[in-house]
């Protein structure tokens, strides 16, 4: 393997954290990840694909590494959060890349793909949503405190922050929940507990009903561009129902979906699995530009 980097620069003032993996004459692929997580999550594709990918993996703006900015100064929207991303594709030089998207990944990458349709080679979906179908039972406090944050952001928080919802985000409906590492969730507790990233977490997430309103336009999208679409899916994911994976195909016929045994964070149980699909199927659909 290449060995893996761990750099920052600086976008539009922010201190953006990231890692590198593979030549970077290789084809690119940007790892976008979720919450609460970082580019850590994506340390098994890092591992696994670097003899064969150029892999940039960024932490967003209160997220990891990267800096955290006040929310009173700056604006934790996926709009913003997407121009930010954007632009440090631009200062690294990234003109084509693939995505790897998953969670709040999902409406980054898609903001990314629709603004610049030219540079997206290749889509990777892992439980990550576009479909109204895709949220689960947990979003009706969810979209409660987007009707009236006042009312309900207590319940959100614990719906949303808490250890145990921590937890249950990894592990879901799992038959096996001995099998996780409850280091898992007590690192993702840490950066929760750090000063003020709660308070950046929840103004972020009630900026998450964009998302939502974008699900018709982010399908017109699919619909018209037919991407090369590979959807790795989780099964036993309590934040987004498994229907969302196949309806990834009413938009993108053509579309390549694979259900496994695992929760939101599929990488965390099947690394070997999410690398082989993915590898195989870059290796299958993507044509090196020079």
């Amino acid at each position: 393997m290449s060995g893996t980097t761990y750099r920052s620069v600086d976008v539009d003032g922010v201190s953006v954290f990231y890692r590198e993996a593979g030549p970077r004459d290789a084809p690119t692929l940007l790892l976008l990840h979720g919450f609460p997580s970082s580019s850590r999550m994506f340390e098994p594709l890092l591992w696994r694909l670097a003899d064969r990918f150029h892999l940039v993996a960024p932490d967003y703006p209160g997220f990891g590494h990267s800096d955290a900015p006040d929310p009173r100064v700056f604006a934790y929207t996926f709009d913003h959060l997407a121009e930010i991303v954007g632009r440090f594709t631009e200062t690294l030089g990234l003109s084509r890349y693939s995505l790897f998207v998953q969670d709040y990944g999902g409406p980054i990458g898609m903001r990314l793909a629709v603004a610049h349709p030219d540079r997206l080679a290749v889509l990777v979906v892992q439980n990550a949503v576009t479909h109204e179908i895709g949220l689960g039972p947990n979003w009706a406090v969810r979209r409660a405190f987007w009707a009236d944050r006042a009312a309900h952001e207590a319940e959100l928080r614990d719906n949303f922050l808490s250890p145990a919802a921590t937890r249950q985000r990894h592990v879901g409906t799992s038959p096996r929940p001995e099998a996780y590492d409850p280091d898992l969730w007590d690192d993702e507790l840490a950066f929760l507990r750090r000063p003020g990233i709660a308070d950046i977490q929840v103004e972020l997430f009630h900026d998450y009903r964009s998302n939502v309103a974008s699900y018709p336009r982010w399908q017109e999208w699919l619909r018209e561009h037919q991407p090369p679409l590979l959807v790795v899916w989780g099964r036993y994911d309590t934040s987004f129902q498994v229907e969302e994976a196949e309806a990834y195909r009413g938009d993108v016929p053509e579309a390549e979906i694979h259900l496994l045994d695992a929760g939101h964070f599929a990488l965390d149980e099947q690394p070997d699995e999410v690398s082989r699909l993915t590898a195989d199927f870059l290796i299958r659909r993507v044509v090196p530009v020079h």
